[in-house]
């Protein structure tokens, strides 16, 4: 019998995604290590403003066109028009404190180069941080039932899970109304599921990951609501309405009082320190509520 075959869902780990900055471009893997917090160095650092306050696409486009590369040792950023920055995954500058969202938390500067380089192409005065992990911050008990799920510097849940069947509906949708298709690093996810229906996402409870190491275990427990930055082409650093308006016609999600949702935040329940790959079989069972 195939992995959890008596379940209402079967498919496989399609794609994998971190991204090492956030805001900034991610980085298709075909192995990550999980952790507590979600995939491991996912959403690590962060750029912040000359108050701390985060930094996002939302309002800095260019964010997408910086693209990093993880190595053994350092995390390598690469943008249009300037020399690599290389930043040492084990070192850190000065403690500091940043705002994610309502979150006021500690974390550690990066240094005068890194700000620099930032500052120079985003054309503001900024740094860089990184997440402090003797800190716990905690994704919303509202929606967590209670669970103490830890995140790092994500908008408030350690992993987020789309489907590749979700993902073809949109671009279905915006094929048929003259627009080119989009790919799925506009959505920011981390784990892509395929062999399931579109959006079957939202209506699953617990997903189990076979690993060979024993089973991974999550929790889907927050419908994505969406702002702008899926309309962002993180090729180019554009903003077009197509995507938004596109979802506007039918992903108005009665869960988050009629605001557009793709895909579904998730958090660990099960298998931290496991090696997510792609190819591995997920099951689930759906929930109707």
């Amino acid at each position: 019998m195939s992995f959890r075959a008596d379940h209402d869902l079967t498919g496989t780990v399609a794609r994998l995604f971190i991204h090492p900055v956030k805001s900034c471009a991610g980085i298709e893997v075909q192995q990550a290590l999980l952790t507590d917090t979600g995939l491991d160095l996912d959403r690590a650092w962060m750029v912040v403003d000359a108050q701390g306050v985060f930094l996002s696409q939302r309002t800095l486009p260019r964010m997408a066109l910086i693209r990093p590369q993880l190595r053994s040792d350092d995390l390598v950023l690469r943008a249009p028009g300037m020399l690599a920055l290389h930043v040492a995954l084990d070192r850190v500058e000065q403690p500091a404190t940043v705002q994610v969202w309502d979150d006021t938390v500690p974390a550690w500067d990066m240094g005068d180069l890194a700000a620099q380089w930032f500052s120079d192409f985003l054309g503001l005065r900024c740094r860089l941080v990184r997440f402090d992990p003797e800190h716990r911050r905690l994704s919303s008990l509202r929606w967590t039932g209670g669970i103490e799920a830890p995140t790092q510097f994500a908008d408030g849940f350690p992993l987020l899970v789309a489907s590749q069947g979700s993902l073809d509906g949109l671009n279905e949708r915006l094929l048929a109304a003259g627009e080119g298709a989009v790919g799925m690093e506009r959505f920011r996810p981390n784990l892509v599921i395929a062999g399931v229906e579109a959006h079957d996402e939202d209506r699953i409870d617990e997903l189990f990951i076979g690993t060979g190491e024993g089973e991974v275990r999550l929790q889907l427990v927050k419908p994505c609501t969406r702002c702008p930055i899926p309309n962002i082409d993180p090729a180019t650093a554009e903003s077009t309405p197509a995507v938004s308006t596109a979802l506007r016609r039918y992903r108005q999600d009665p869960r988050m009082d009629g605001a557009i949702t793709f895909a579904m935040n998730a958090i660990v329940r099960e298998g931290t320190g496991t090696v997510l790959r792609v190819g591995q079989p997920v099951a689930a069972n759906l929930r109707f509520d």
